[in-house]
């Protein structure tokens, strides 16, 4: 029974991205505390936006553990000191990020060679496919972190499988089949993986690498919880073989306000001001506007955007982040003289924003989001209701989970998926009277608004309980350690 007393070791390697890392910062705790050593891959200017998080875990005792990298940004032909998704000055870009994040295998593995205890696992975001030979040649398991729901998993799925969206025009509504409810999208709504024309082909085979590689994963952890989801997560665990663990909503993990404040980047000075602003509003009154931290909408989307909560009537707090229009709309806000209407009534914030403390503050009635999951699952947690606004990749699927089956959003009514990099070729999608509208109806006092509000709440409870002791996220986390110890005993048992 000696070798059973051995610690089991998590190495996990998340793609170098905010809504990556942070949910992985997440896990690494809940890990920790089951007693599992951990060690979080990372590079060093990503230390310094994510340590204090990081930091404060491991003093409190938590076995984690940081594997420092240098990230070859210059070799893959990337600016110096750019270690991140976010940082990249352009899209066109990416294949060169991942052509950096390649290169961390060799020291990955002399690590994994080297560091005691052996590791057990290696717990990789899905977009590391490397990670897959890695766990292969140290015979120990791999397990994707997909920073997903299982209700995009499953569509995803049905898609790839039927490929029902083949046969129609780009503004044409089909129903995804195979699926517990009816759900409808329009091809020009899909992530670029079903729209292979709109993304460069050099994008594509790498999207195609990591959807040949996952298959293979031994299982995968996902960030929700099953009562959100049931009917989907069961459908899912059908096809990964039960290997399917839902231990979210990992943004619960941090208890305290130092730690919702800590969770990503280092807020800005802004942090204050918006607590102290959002302290003397009506409880349930504000919106919170925040499209994160990827979008790049074109100057007159982000303009329309700040004319529509300007128009609602309510109050608001607005996260101004552009990757490339930052400066444009800044100027705009000048010239227009639009942070001087809007004073006392709305609050803007440049920079990162500590958005779980936000969204956990009383005066929050709504959350303007654009559907990243991350985002999401924070909103859902908070117990408000969202309102829907998805820019790219799997968010449209996001805004179905929320609206249709959680029932506890209203749409902008955005109609297309703009791809990174092509904001400005699309131009304005929403208008100012959608963002009104959509804001009118999420703080509507008739019946459909109130229920709204109480699904919200009933769901953010749900969420609460599921990370208890007991709860299912839980029982989920207790059994992917225990089938990873399993696995570790076998394997030694063999050699």
């Amino acid at each position: 029974m000696g070798s059973q007393s051995q610690p089991l070791h998590f190495v996990m390697i998340p793609l170098m991205c905010p809504g990556h890392i942070i949910p992985m910062i997440d896990m690494a705790k809940l890990l920790a505390q089951h007693h599992v050593i951990v060690t979080i891959v990372i590079t060093p200017r990503n230390t310094v936006r994510f340590g204090a998080a990081i930091n404060r875990a491991i003093e409190s005792g938590l076995p984690i553990r940081l594997l420092q990298l240098r990230f070859p940004s210059a070799e893959a032909g990337l600016p110096e000191g750019c270690e991140s998704v976010d940082e990249l000055p352009s899209y066109n870009l990416n294949v060169n990020f991942m052509s950096a994040t390649r290169m961390l295998q060799e020291p990955v593995e002399k690590f994994l060679g080297e560091t005691s205890p052996a590791p057990s696992c290696i717990l990789s975001d899905k977009h590391v496919f490397w990670t897959a030979k890695t766990a292969e040649r140290f015979q120990i398991p791999w397990i994707i972190f997909d920073g997903m729901s299982c209700f995009t998993q499953l569509c995803t799925e049905m898609l790839s499988a039927s490929k029902v969206h083949e046969t129609v025009s780009e503004s044409e509504l089909f129903v995804v089949p195979g699926l517990p409810d009816r759900i409808e999208f329009t091809r020009a709504q899909l992530p670029g993986l079903f729209n292979p024309g709109s993304i460069p082909s050099s994008v594509n085979i790498i999207r195609e690498q990591i959807r040949a590689t996952e298959v293979g994963a031994y299982g995968v952890v996902i960030n929700s919880f099953e009562e959100l989801e049931k009917s989907y997560v069961d459908e899912y665990k059908k096809l990964r073989r039960d290997k399917v663990w839902c231990v979210g909503p990992l943004s619960l993990c941090n208890k305290d306000s130092l730690d919702k404040a800590q969770r990503g980047n280092s807020a800005t000075n802004d942090q204050d001001r918006c607590l102290s602003w959002l302290d003397i509003q009506k409880p349930g009154s504000v919106i919170y506007a925040c499209l994160g931290s990827l979008s790049s909408l074109s100057r007159g989307q982000l303009i329309e955007l700040a004319l529509g909560l300007e128009a609602s009537g309510n109050p608001f707090v607005w996260a101004v982040r552009s990757r490339s229009k930052q400066e444009e709309i800044e100027r705009w806000i000048v010239e227009d003289g639009y942070e001087e209407r809007i004073r006392g009534r709305g609050l803007l914030i440049r920079g990162w924003a500590p958005q779980v403390l936000i969204l956990s503050h009383f005066a929050i009635g709504g959350f303007l989001t654009h559907c990243g999951w991350n985002s999401t699952i924070e909103g859902i947690c908070a117990g408000v209701p969202l309102i829907t606004w998805p820019l790219f990749a799997e968010q449209f699927f996001n805004e179905k989970l929320v609206v249709q089956v959680a029932g506890t959003g209203v749409s902008v009514g955005s109609k297309i998926a703009v791809q990174l990099g092509e904001e400005e070729k699309a131009g304005v999608n929403v208008k100012r009277d959608d963002v009104k509208s959509a804001i009118k109806c999420i703080m509507s006092v008739e019946e459909e608004g109130e229920n709204r509000r109480r699904n919200a709440r009933e769901l953010a409870e749900k969420a609460a309980k599921a990370v208890e002791d007991g709860g299912s996220s839980f029982l989920n986390m207790t059994l992917l350690v225990e089938d990873i110890m399993k696995q570790t005993n076998d394997q030694r048992l063999r050699s």
